[in-house]
């Protein structure tokens, strides 16, 4: 039973810090817009599900402060004060410290930090000061407090606990415990008429009820919003006590309570309510990460057993062998699919985070800054979603610190005085795309140079493209900020940017106009588990190049000029389509087949060949890391084993064309023949 209760705290945990996240993007939306009532009644209902679940867990600190909140969002929610920037600032860091408590029960904390108490006093006072302010709309009393005896009434609430309510996590006692917190229990009798004999006494069951009177001024909705976390197990009918009633049992009269019992609708031993239902989505599962990794995983061996299983039927002459074999990789190819699609997420929530740190900054800095988001529903593996958080957080800080100007540099150049961030997402060939785009006044081209250069990254005299120059803020310690903030400019992060995203398999550049802004463009797999591959081979050894990459492959023609193909290019139908040989790149000894292919592939805007010897077909490629004695080893992303059990390498063809790239804008003597070809 207390792996149950530990699993339903840890439930609890998951689903607050939601409506924390929800409850925040709504008090957003309320800032901008101070009339929106829907806005308001959901950071009323998420505050006030906060409170009714950390009841249940006998959760005080949370119960108590969200309390507080609740109250203020209910004189908000009632019009008695209104919206303004301070009320939204108070309700913002009620909301982190919602959270704070939170995180206390989840790392099993037994306090919190005596900063935390000093933090958590400021904000009662200053709730407590929205809670005593006088309505600033005429003609609305406020409500009377509730330890007052007025507008109270008496409720009869009768309850039949299910058989399996211990074993799903849920202790009866702890509800009686909530109510008590809404008013004043005046009569409790325990019914014990369920509990069998001994010896088919289940000590895992529970089989009480119990019936009673409870004396409080709240309504029917919010005794009704106790159960929400018991609803399929336990029957429970609320009802309300005649006038007549209430004045005899509080004048200590017997009384035989017949109330009017409100009939349950839809199935049985649910609660439903008459007026503000919360209705409860029963579309979804919700599944341990953990979980679904380790599914993955399975669907990736079973991928890579399919694949030998083929190959082995294929060697035999055994014709139903074969089409059974291929039934099988056909639904193996299904299930791939379906367990990748689980994990599949959009970006939104994700973007809409950065709302909150936009405003903060924003603020600090003193700029007025808008964020823009757009293609929030664009999906990717959400292991990419997590673990892109941090680079995107400190692209966003560095470019409200160093890229947007104030109001006054604005101004001063023609803009408007609000500066704007654009955040936006789609997908493009096969990978993801995450662009960050600014109106600042851009990189400083100069500077850059200067700066590289007296560092030693570039050599005096030399002459590189502005897409280089700006390249060169990724390098480690690179800082350009003539001082030093809370925020950037310490000559740390951006090179750290571009390894956390390149640890993904990703790439990331950028381009400046100045004056006008910058824009930096993140390219992302769309997953990190499985992919569709193109196999290719090179004297013994076989490669995996991503389908979503390849284009067309075409057979070398013998008699194609030499002079071309020594110069590193083919004219491909009227265009100059750059070469990599792979087996000189990966130094393969030996002579090359008398008729080689190429298979054109595409990353972005850039385009070449990669010359091979065979084309092997398509193959689904489980992908497996490289261990840290190959970090280093360029053009090689990870490994994947095939039916035959051999290991092939995959290509990190956006590397390889990167190189290419490099060569064509750098006008050294090795690659002028190549230079003296581009585009």
């Amino acid at each position: 039973m207390s792996i149950n209760l530990d699993q339903a705290l840890q439930t609890f945990i998951v689903e607050a810090r939601e409506l924390l996240q929800a409850m925040e993007q709504s008090l957003l939306q309320l800032e901008s817009e101070p009339g929106d009532e829907d806005a308001i009644g959901a950071v009323f209902r998420a505050a006030h599900t906060i409170k009714g679940s950390a009841g249940l867990f006998g959760l005080t600190p949370i119960v108590t402060f969200t309390h507080i909140v609740e109250d203020v969002l209910d004189r908000l929610r009632d019009g008695l004060i209104a919206v303004d920037g301070a009320l939204i600032a108070v309700l913002l860091k009620s909301g982190d410290h919602m959270l704070e408590l939170i995180e206390v029960v989840a790392s099993r904390g037994e306090a919190l930090s005596p900063a935390a108490v000093e933090r958590e006093e400021a904000l009662r006072q200053a709730l407590n000061a929205y809670r005593h302010v006088d309505a600033p709309v005429t003609g609305l009393e406020t409500e009377p407090p509730a330890a007052s005896e007025e507008g109270q009434v008496l409720w009869h609430i009768s309850l039949r606990f299910g058989e399996d309510v211990f074993r799903n996590g849920m202790d009866p006692l702890s509800f009686l415990r909530y109510l008590e917190t809404l008013g004043q229990i005046v009569q409790l009798r325990t019914l014990t008429e369920c509990v069998p004999d001994l010896s088919r006494w289940d000590p895992e069951s529970c089989y009480l009820g119990f019936e009673l009177d409870l004396n409080s001024s709240a309504g029917y909705a919010s005794l009704n919003e106790v159960f929400d976390f018991v609803r399929e197990d336990c029957d429970v009918h609320i009802s309300r006590v005649d006038e007549a009633s209430e004045s005899a049992s509080v004048s200590g009269t017997e009384l035989v309570v017949q109330p009017e019992v409100v009939p349950l609708v839809g199935t049985p031993q649910r609660v439903t309510a008459p007026v503000e239902g919360k209705p409860r989505d029963g579309n979804y599962v919700r599944v341990n990460a953990d979980k679904l990794d380790e599914l993955i995983n399975l669907v990736g061996e079973l991928v890579i057993a399919s694949a030998g299983a083929s190959l082995l039927a294929r060697s035999c002459d055994n014709d139903p062998l074969q089409e059974a074999t291929s039934s099988v990789s056909g639904l193996v190819e299904e299930i791939l699919d379906s367990a990748l699609h689980l994990r599949m997420i959009p970006i939104g929530d994700t973007f809409n985070r950065f709302r909150r740190v936009v405003r903060d900054v924003s603020q600090e800095l003193g700029k007025d800054i808008e964020l823009i988001i757009s293609g929030a529903e664009t999906e990717l593996d959400k292991t990419v979603v997590e673990k892109i958080g941090d680079p995107l957080m400190h692209l966003l800080r560095n470019a409200m610190d160093h890229g947007i100007e104030n109001a006054q540099a604005r101004q001063a150049a023609g803009k408007p005085s609000k500066g704007h961030l654009r955040l936006n997402a789609y997908h493009d060939s096969g990978s993801i795309v995450i662009e960050i785009a600014d109106d600042g006044a851009g990189l400083n081209r100069e500077r850059i140079l200067h700066k590289a250069q007296e560092r030693g990254l570039v050599a005096s005299g030399a002459t590189l493209t502005d897409q280089e120059i700006y390249n060169l803020i990724f390098e480690p310690g690179f800082s350009t900020a003539e001082a030093v903030t809370d925020l950037s400019g310490r000559g740390v992060g951006m090179d750290v940017v571009k390894r956390n995203i390149t640890l993904l398999r990703g790439t990331v550049d950028l381009d400046s106009r100045h004056g006008q802004g910058t824009l930096v463009r993140i390219r992302l797999p769309l997953t990190l588990a499985i992919i569709n591959g193109f196999l290719v081979g090179i004297d013994q050894s076989t490669y995996v190049i991503p389908l979503d990459m390849v284009q067309e492959c075409i057979e070398l023609d013998e008699h194609q000029p030499v002079s071309t193909r020594d110069q590193g290019y083919l004219d491909l139908r009227g265009e100059v389509l750059p070469l990599v040989d792979l087996r000189e790149h990966f130094n393969h000894e030996g002579a090359p087949a008398r008729r080689q292919n190429v298979v054109v592939v595409r990353y972005a805007e850039h385009k070449a060949g990669l010359v091979v010897d065979e084309l092997l077909g398509e193959f689904q490629t489980v992908i497996k890391p490289l261990g840290k004695l190959f970090g280093a080893l360029r053009g090689i992303s990870g490994s994947t084993i095939l039916g035959s059990g051999a290991v092939a390498l995959i290509l990190d063809v956006p590397a390889l064309l990167n190189q290419i790239v490099q060569l064509e804008a750098r006008p050294a003597p090795a690659s002028q023949a190549l230079s003296g070809t581009t585009r």
